[in-house]
């Protein structure tokens, strides 16, 4: 049989790539590009956008289709013999990256043509992508010695291995730990639908009883609603022990070394390019511009959202000594009594709501949402190939009727693959000459699969998760641009990547839009009222915990990439104990070692950019009030957020796209406002 990663194929024939097709056609595609960049720049002088700019894309683009569902199938569908064969070409990638970046005459190619006559003419996209490409020639080295090239060429290799180290050290030590439990009185507490997945689980593995992972929809609820301390105290030390040199799997896939071999790699490798450190470097790439920027913002965040915060543990911690005798609050005791006390507040758990949001009627609620905002008709494609029989494939069509991207849509937890929720490039658009791609995208979510003939339930938290992820989706979907250098979401800052997806979550809370997206999975009953004004009131409940929670992540990743040359493993940890001090109201265990699944910033693309959410978060708030002034199902407000935001890629800046939007820059009024954060002389006491 041929090579399927070597075809020209529109969609990924998933069932027919095997390990040991990866790296042949990884070879051959790379030979390929090589010869035929060469041929390229010596066929002439007078280099163009038609006779090597748009070439160089084809090219990249025979890359990614090969690449893409490879480097895919690594997170969801892992396997010893793909991740041997992933290994093994991840280093040519890296290398063959390198090598674009500093080839002199290339760079010397694109700096002729953006002084040429002709660069004049070209769209804003095409001038975006020549600035882009300039300014990322000189972040692979370009102006390096020879033998500092070679030595930033070898650092980037070794970077590239390590993070992948990272997240295949934490996803084998997710899951090289269960829990077996064979006494019903120990799942006292948790709802029906936790104790069906964990049956299920048995059931899966030859077992009776209940099985419990430390997959997050396994994990959480035990944390949540199981009664017996000692499994939540058991299942907790499991979690945050993962990857490291304590807890149950001690040592088995420790990262700490990892880490530090990663933050210092970082370090010489911005040093080479004659940054003061990793972070500088970084925010070339973002909006926020300067290191002072980003402390500024995440201090005045945690400055108005501490005292809240105090005051939210305060309430707990008071509650819990007055209803259960609980004189000290364990780590593990968190979520399980934030869980009670706010059954004891409002009446109401999550988990009433999970009857009321079957996976199905969220999806066409979502959809419909979508439709009447930006005039999208979605509709499921069958026949299309797939790693997985729960993976489903959508189309997007406009107003118009036109094909304006698809998706693969992968709900639920599972063996071998990666924890979290994201949305990932398959194809990216592309429209000249005769060349006409539309964009497909991978949404991942790891939601409680149907258990028995049940449907999968969701949580309103879950939901949320959903309509994020679809967020990012249609950025990278209804582009307009068509050069696939700043189209959808390339070339889009970090820390503006995640201004759609956040401002899907604010339909989540809408009495009209759960009316869509709710309805009893076995009557179709719609959502009470009663249930709907207590989801409401919980809007607010601890957020001043959860911000500071995030501000402490964001602090900890900015430090640790500003700060200077990195020490070691204690440092780390002595950075992180110092951030918490400054900003947490809950100090965690010593034995805590969260830092060594923190794979958003070790592994994944948030490095010294986790502030990217909250930074994305006040352009969401800010965003969506618009939406809250005109109808949150203004078409006319749909449309220009669609064309404003959504079409226009990396193309443009995204602080001009804001503002042609909201008609003036983003004010941290409305995430205040949003997240019931108010200086605590204004706040109702509790």
């Amino acid at each position: 049989m041929s090579n399927p990663l070597l075809s020209q194929y529109s969609l990924p024939l998933f069932s027919q790539i095997k390990p040991e097709h990866v790296e042949p056609a990884i070879d051959t595609i790379l030979a390929v590009s090589r010869r035929m960049l060469q041929d390229l720049l010596a066929s002439t002088g007078n280099y163009t956008w038609d006779n090597l700019l748009h070439p160089l894309e084809e090219l990249d683009e025979r890359l990614r289709r090969a690449w893409s569902p490879v480097n895919h199938l690594h997170a969801v569908a892992d396997n010893t013999e793909l991740r041997d064969a992933y290994n093994k070409c991840q280093p040519k990638l890296t290398e063959y990256a390198t090598e674009m970046g500093q080839n002199e005459t290339l760079y010397n190619a694109y700096r002729g043509i953006a002084a040429s006559n002709a660069c004049a003419q070209f769209s804003q996209a095409q001038k975006k992508i020549i600035d882009n490409a300039l300014r990322d020639f000189r972040l692979t080295g370009i102006d390096l010695p020879a033998a500092d090239q070679q030595r930033f060429k070898e650092l980037k290799q070794q970077l590239a291995q390590l993070e992948t180290r990272f997240e295949e050290n934490l996803l084998d030590a997710t899951q090289g730990w269960t829990i077996h439990i064979q006494t019903p009185a120990r799942l006292a507490g948790l709802p029906e639908s936790a104790q069906a997945f964990a049956a299920q689980n048995a059931r899966q593995a030859g077992r009776d009883g209940w099985l419990f992972t430390l997959d997050f929809p396994s994990y959480y609820p035990v944390m949540q609603y199981a009664a017996d301390r000692s499994l939540r105290e058991e299942m907790y030390i499991a979690y945050v022990t993962r990857a490291s040199e304590l807890g149950p799997g001690a040592g088995k896939w420790d990262n700490g070394n990892i880490m530090q071999e990663i933050l210092a790699l970082r370090y010489r490798m911005a040093r080479l390019l004659g940054f003061k450190n990793f972070a500088e470097q970084s925010l070339v790439r973002k909006m926020a511009g300067s290191a002072d920027t980003v402390f500024g913002f995440l201090h005045d965040l945690a400055a108005k959202s501490r005292p809240v915060a105090a005051q939210e543990f305060q309430e707990l911690s008071v509650f819990t000594r007055e209803h259960y005798q609980i004189t000290e609050l364990q780590a593990w005791d968190l979520a399980y009594y934030s869980e009670q006390l706010r059954r004891y507040k409002f009446a109401f758990s999550q988990e009433e709501l999970r009857p009321y949001f079957p996976v199905d009627q969220v999806l066409q609620g979502m959809f419909t949402l979508v439709g009447r905002l930006y005039g999208l008709t979605i509709k499921r494609r069958s026949g299309v190939d797939t790693w997985h029989a729960d993976v489903r494939y959508y189309d997007i069509f406009d107003k118009k009727g036109e094909l304006r991207g698809g998706f693969y849509l992968d709900l639920y937890a599972r063996q071998h693959k990666r924890g979290g929720a994201w949305m990932d490039e398959c194809l990216v658009r592309k429209q000249y000459h005769g060349i006409s791609r539309s964009p497909v995208a991978f949404l991942t979510c790891n939601f409680t699969p149907p258990v028995g003939a049940d449907p999968s339930l969701l949580t309103h938290d879950e939901v949320i998760t959903l309509f994020h992820e679809f967020g990012h989706g249609l950025q990278h979907m209804l582009t307009r641009i068509d050069y696939p250098g700043v189209a959808g979401i390339n070339g889009v800052p970090w820390d503006a990547v995640e201004l759609p997806s956040q401002i899907m979550e604010n339909w989540c809370w809408e009495k009209e839009v759960l009316a869509l997206i709710s309805g009893h999975y076995q009557t179709n009953a719609p959502l009470p009222a009663d249930l709907y004004e207590k989801l409401l009131q919980t809007k607010t409940f601890q957020t001043g915990m959860q911000m500071v929670r995030q501000l402490e992540f964001a602090l900890f990743d900015f430090h640790l990439h500003h700060d200077g040359e990195p020490g070691g493993a204690g440092a780390i940890q002595h950075l992180l104990d110092d951030i918490r001090r400054q900003v947490a109201v809950i100090i965690p265990p010593e034995y805590n070692r969260f830092q060594h699944s923190f794979s958003h910033i070790f592994a994944g693309g948030y490095a010294a950019g986790y502030y990217s959410y909250k930074w994305a978060e006040v352009l969401s708030a800010d965003a969506f009030s618009m939406f809250e002034e005109n109808g949150i199902f203004s078409e006319a407000t749909g449309q220009q957020f669609m064309t404003t935001i959504l079409e226009q890629g990396g193309a443009r800046e995204p602080m001009d796209l804001f503002v042609e939007f909201r008609g003036r820059k983003p004010s941290i009024e409305a995430l205040l406002r949003h997240s019931g954060i108010l200086t605590v002389g204004t706040r109702s006491a509790t």
